[in-house]
């Protein structure tokens, strides 16, 4: 029986947030092996996330609320041993996806890990971690999800559609640390977040986010997915009504840049675009 801490660092509710590079992956399948798309999901969500989540809590052993949690418990060395069997495990079972699949999934931890490493910790730099979780949870995470999911393996993966999931990735990073600025800095850890200040967070995130969208517009349009992209926009729309009434708040005063406010932005980011990809998706499929 696991220990209630590790259960809880694992974090598997985290994994809702990062879903929606795997519905936009998904919804422009037009041949999906179905069977193959089950396990890619299992893979990522059940196993690769939660041991990144887990990792980096042991490697943390934060004492203050961080993403998904308002009072993460303390972790134990259970918590790494089950970390890393959860990563071998993803990569015996990415086996039977393909060797491409094997090699993404294994960089993939390979990243993750020199993240949170202390060792390496390339959390402790603003750009290239900054880098590292948008480039592998959106652009790697949206080829390993196309390849792996397609019938055939293609790798002719769209480079617009991996560019646009980095952005994506990127707008709401940043978002995520900007009520933690306190706690890492006392980590010797210095994130984007903290580098822009409570202003040019937001600016920055609404920006990339933009940048996103323009990106995702053309994507669709290039593949005359015309009324897909207005349902996604019609799903996503309640974002930037919160995340312009927040920015207000916090452009008045910092102290709303808080636990409280920064996950409600998260879930209903998260909500809005899972909806939006998988309206798309069964759009795609009825058609």
């Amino acid at each position: 029986m696991l220990k209630r801490s590790t259960l809880q660092l694992l974090r598997f509710h985290f994994s809702f947030f990062l879903m929606p590079v795997f519905w936009f992956a998904l919804s422009q399948l037009v041949d999906k092996n179905w069977p193959r798309v089950l396990l890619v999901f299992g893979i990522l969500h059940l196993l690769v996330y939660p041991a990144s989540n887990g990792y980096n809590s042991y490697m943390d052993c934060d004492e203050e609320s961080i993403g998904g949690l308002r009072r993460p418990m303390q972790p134990t060395l259970e918590l790494f041993h089950i970390t890393v069997i959860m990563d071998i495990l993803s990569l015996i079972l990415s086996i039977l996806v393909s060797p491409y699949f094997t090699v993404g999934i294994a960089a993939y931890i390979l990243a993750s890990r020199a993240y949170s490493y202390r060792g390496i910790r390339l959390k402790k730099y603003p750009i290239p971690g900054y880098l590292t979780v948008v480039i592998f949870q959106g652009a790697v995470t949206f080829f390993l999800v196309y390849h792996g999911c397609h019938s055939g393996l293609s790798l002719d993966v769209p480079v617009e559609g991996m560019v646009a999931s980095s952005l994506l990735i990127g707008g709401f990073y940043p978002l995520t640390q900007i009520y933690q600025h306190d706690a890492d800095r006392r980590d010797d850890v210095r994130t984007l977040s903290a580098l822009l200040g409570y202003r040019g967070t937001l600016i920055f995130s609404a920006l990339i986010y933009f940048l996103s969208l323009l990106l995702l517009i053309h994507f669709f349009l290039i593949s005359l997915e015309i009324h897909e992209i207005i349902a996604l926009l019609l799903c996503m729309s309640p974002i930037p009504v919160y995340f312009f009434w927040w920015a207000a708040l916090v452009w008045k005063n910092s102290n709303a840049a808080d636990f409280k406010h920064t996950m409600r932005m998260n879930l209903i980011a998260s909500l809005c675009t899972n909806i939006g990809f998988i309206v798309v998706l069964i759009m795609n499929e009825s058609f």
